[in-house]
């Protein structure tokens, strides 16, 4: 069973009340996941536990460093060093004809549960060519349809209702349909497995679809929307410059500060109906 949340006992002070009391409370899990390519470590990332294997798949995957479910000959989680096993590390085997990831001497593999792009030096380290043309992707949705999202995308949100400590990320048909939702202490992650579980299921490119995250767009969610074939990225909050200007460079619809009955859309206007 996925260790998505921990129960502690805490100190409630609240000064309009009675007075300090105790009392239990949920906290969101974060634990290390190492992925291992060929057994030797690739990345180290901080994450919520849950869908580990999606993780792994979707990171590889917006990486660039898999295209398709073909490239993997397997993916484990494997036991580790802990006790008691934690199963924090999955082992992927790649297949024969895919060439192993070149390392980057000016990124580090290790990222935080906020960052999954800390280590990398420049922009051009980072911008990962997608195979998608999103350019070509003519779809569509109205504006009514995307103001609806956020509250359909936290009423699925079962683990922040209890912790109120987790990012998400929800992926929806273009009439504002979930298809499927992940959540994680980290934005990167949650994405990540939103893109590893459509790689398994053998659904990208994800064209006609759009991507909510919980918080703010970052250029690396827009890099690995890009690379998931995702024709719409909206925000709860603000987007960055690099992700505006990605977006823009990708033909990819941009949408920030998703909330309430208003938007603003950054690129690809034409997708966003009124």
């Amino acid at each position: 069973m996925a260790r998505t949340m921990n129960r502690r006992p805490v100190v409630k002070i609240d000064l309009d009340g009675a007075g300090p009391r105790r009392r239990p409370d949920d906290l969101a899990a974060e634990e290390p996941l190492e992925i291992r390519l060929r057994g030797e470590p690739l990345a180290v990332t901080m994450r919520t536990p849950g869908q580990d294997i999606d993780l792994a798949m979707g990171f590889l995957l917006t990486e660039g460093i898999i295209r398709t479910q073909e490239d993997v000959v397997t993916a484990q989680l494997c036991a580790g060093t802990d006790a008691p096993n934690t199963y924090n590390v999955v082992e992927v085997v790649l297949g024969a004809h895919v060439p192993p990831p070149v390392t980057d001497p000016s990124r580090t593999f290790y990222t935080t549960s906020s960052c999954g792009v800390c280590g990398k030096a420049s922009i051009d380290a980072v911008r990962t060519r997608s195979p998608f043309d999103l350019g070509a992707d003519r779809s569509a949705v109205a504006a009514r349809t995307l103001a609806e999202l956020p509250d359909k995308l936290r009423a699925a949100q079962r683990t922040f209702a209890r912790t109120g400590g987790l990012h998400a990320a929800g992926l929806f048909t273009a009439e504002g349909n979930l298809v499927v939702l992940r959540e994680d202490v980290g934005r990167h992650n949650a994405v990540d497995k939103v893109v590893g579980w459509a790689l398994r299921e053998g659904r990208l490119p994800l064209a006609g679809h759009v991507l909510l995250v919980s918080g703010r767009a970052s250029f690396e969610l827009t890099q690995k929307a890009w690379m998931a074939g995702i024709p719409l990225l909206a925000a709860v909050s603000a987007p960055s410059t690099l992700a505006a200007e990605l977006a823009d460079e990708a033909g990819m619809t941009l949408v920030g500060f998703l909330r309430g009955r208003s938007m603003n859309v950054y690129t690809g206007t034409e997708r966003v109906t009124v």
